[in-house]
């Protein structure tokens, strides 16, 4: 967390910052963790995802392709996440990070894109239990813009909490002097 508040970078140099700290600091093997990993899914459960795809053109409709941040996998993936090892990647998926930060100028993180973040990562672990398996969905906030007025707005903030509360998807916020860390499910 200090780290996070010493640079002000985009949402990729904090996925690679969580990337590095689970290799390093957790010791994750390499064939386990993995950044932007493409996971196809078919046969739709989720409502959510089934929306998304029905906005697709025809001929690219039939599933729907959930890209996390970073991912932790059980050591059964063996290192093999491409989209072709689809139904192995969603079997052996354990935890599926998304990652946002307070990177515009100008502008701020809104409600509506984080509560969307959570409510994807909350279909996608629908499919991922309607296909027999599961994973622990997180949410995590990197809002350390120096100025006031490019950070979340306490309302939506709560909004934020509250999806991820009704969800079961663990929200972990991080501003320049507010630590937040709500481990659901």
């Amino acid at each position: 967390m200090t780290e996070c508040r010493q640079v002000l970078g985009s949402e990729l140099h904090y996925q690679a910052m969580v990337y590095s700290s689970l290799r390093n600091q957790g010791q994750v093997p390499a064939q386990q963790v993995g950044m932007n990993v493409k996971m196809w899914i078919s046969n739709l459960v989720s409502d959510l995802f089934k929306t998304l795809d029905a906005r697709k053109r025809e001929g690219f409709q039939g599933g729907f392709e959930p890209i996390p941040d970073v991912c932790l996998f059980s050591p059964g993936i063996e290192g093999d996440w491409r989209r072709r090892n689809n139904r192995a990647t969603l079997r052996h998926l354990l935890l599926a990070i998304e990652v946002k930060a307070s990177e515009r100028s100008g502008g701020r993180l809104s409600a509506r894109e984080i509560v969307f973040d959570i409510e994807k990562l909350a279909a996608h672990r629908q499919e991922a239990q309607a296909r027999g398996s599961t994973f622990h969905p997180v949410m995590m906030v990197i809002d350390t813009a120096p100025l006031l007025a490019e950070r979340m707005m306490g309302a939506s903030l709560k909004q934020a909490q509250d999806a991820a509360r009704e969800l079961s998807v663990s929200l972990l916020y991080l501003s320049p002097s507010e630590t937040l860390e709500a481990v659901l499910g």
